[in-house]
């Protein structure tokens, strides 16, 4: 009975250790290539990523991808008229930003799938009344191709439907993106214990570059 407070002790060690080296999975498609290092032919994989983009955003100011460089952001798909999930997506995105506010590795992209509505000043309007001001959260608007392709990119369903509620149907996925622009995990933005883990997920990715 005696070594049994140092035995736990040593389990919570290796536990902790675990958790810490725990890595979250890089989804998406991949494709194997071989490549010579030191004289030898080594196989490495190209894992897909998120392609070059350009919108503007609720300041109506032009944003692209090097923006979100040297940082980790979560995206979604939304519109401001939406009557279903997007207020529930937004709401939990709160969250997100309210826990990791002011931190510049963190941001936050949302693409406006009502091309014709959305346009920068309705976005200001939107972000406004949510509460959201500087630059760690993106509203952006931009052409029906442009963001219906990227919506693509990010492995997220999204359409103009005159049968759905408000004219749309989307998914509500919150995608993780790493700071080399590969998705890392999709989280149903509706769903309170799936942001919460969104978030522990989140943490887990900062270590990886730290």
């Amino acid at each position: 009975m005696k070594g049994y407070p140092a035995l736990l002790i040593v389990m919570l060690f290796l536990i902790a250790c675990g958790q810490s080296n725990k890595k979250l999975p890089i989804l998406g498609e991949r494709e194997p290539t071989t490549k010579e290092i030191d004289g030898k032919m080594v196989t490495d994989t190209i894992y897909q990523t998120i392609p070059p983009f350009s919108f503007i955003n609720q300041d109506s100011v032009i944003i692209n991808n090097k923006d979100f460089d040297n940082s980790i952001y979560v995206a979604d798909f939304f519109f401001t008229s939406c009557p279903s999930i997007c207020p529930i997506m937004s709401k939990n995105l709160l969250k997100v930003l309210n826990k990791y506010k002011g931190n510049k590795e963190v941001k936050i992209l949302s693409h406006s799938i009502d091309t014709k509505y959305d346009t920068p000043w309705v976005l200001k309007k939107y972000a406004t009344k949510l509460g959201v001001n500087g630059d760690q959260w993106q509203f952006v608007h931009g052409s029906q191709e442009s963001i219906y392709g990227i919506a693509d990119k990010y492995m997220v369903y999204a359409k103009e439907n005159s049968s759905a509620p408000g004219g749309f149907e989307h998914q509500g996925w919150l995608i993780l993106i790493d700071k080399d622009k590969r998705i890392r995990g999709a989280y149903d933005g509706t769903n309170d214990e799936q942001v919460s883990q969104l978030m522990d997920d989140m943490d887990i990715l900062l270590k990886e570059y730290h």
